[in-house]
């Protein structure tokens, strides 16, 4: 059973890790993910109001956000009711099904082979691997066609919090959950200029 993605991220990021994300071919089991909290959280793409960019995050519930940074593209569910921007961003993941299509994408942008742990670990990989950019902003998760979100077909036996991965600001709160059991886990990175709060 999918966790209610209408109640806040902070409640519904830790449901997420070991459901899955399917996009054609490719399934990718959650295995990290960060809560953000919109107006109450300095860190948030909505920490300072709606913008043209970040529309998607006030709401319905259930909605693909997708975003670019640094010539990567990465995935967030949006959470809470409508109105309040919460949302929880994908870091890293397992691919399930599909590798190959996976793996073609990965190294299509690299020299050397791409390990099966890495395939779709960090958010940029994570959506790399399953093909989504900006065209899947807004996409709806839960009634799709194009991108699903499925139930956990395993939960962790461990469920690991801490803080969010290079963050500048808010960067001690514990809001990234993770599978502890999982490879697939990113390196924890503290950002140069972080900030408490």
């Amino acid at each position: 059973m999918l966790p209610d993605l209408s109640r806040h991220s902070l409640e519904v990021a830790p449901l997420l890790v070991g459901c899955r994300l399917q996009l054609g071919a490719v399934t990718v089991r959650l295995v990290e993910v960060e809560a953000y909290e919109g107006g109450d959280d300095p860190a948030s793409h909505a920490y300072r109001g709606q913008t043209r960019r970040n529309t998607v995050m006030f709401g319905p519930s259930g909605h693909l956000y997708v975003y670019q940074l640094h010539g990567s593209f990465c995935c967030n569910v949006v959470c809470g009711p409508a109105g309040i921007a919460t949302a929880v961003l994908l870091r890293a993941g397992e691919v399930e099904a599909g590798r190959e299509e996976a793996t073609a994408r990965r190294e299509a942008r690299r020299a050397t082979p791409v390990v099966p742990r890495d395939l779709a670990r960090g958010p940029g990989n994570l959506c790399r691997a399953l093909g989504i950019t900006t065209e899947h902003n807004g996409a709806d998760l839960l009634a799709g066609p194009v991108v699903r979100l499925l139930p956990a077909v395993r939960t962790p036996r461990t469920l690991g919090i801490g803080p969010r991965v290079n963050v500048a600001t808010a960067a001690d709160r514990p809001w990234r959950f993770w599978d502890a059991g999982s490879a697939s886990v990113s390196v924890f990175k503290r950002h140069p200029r972080a900030m408490a709060g």
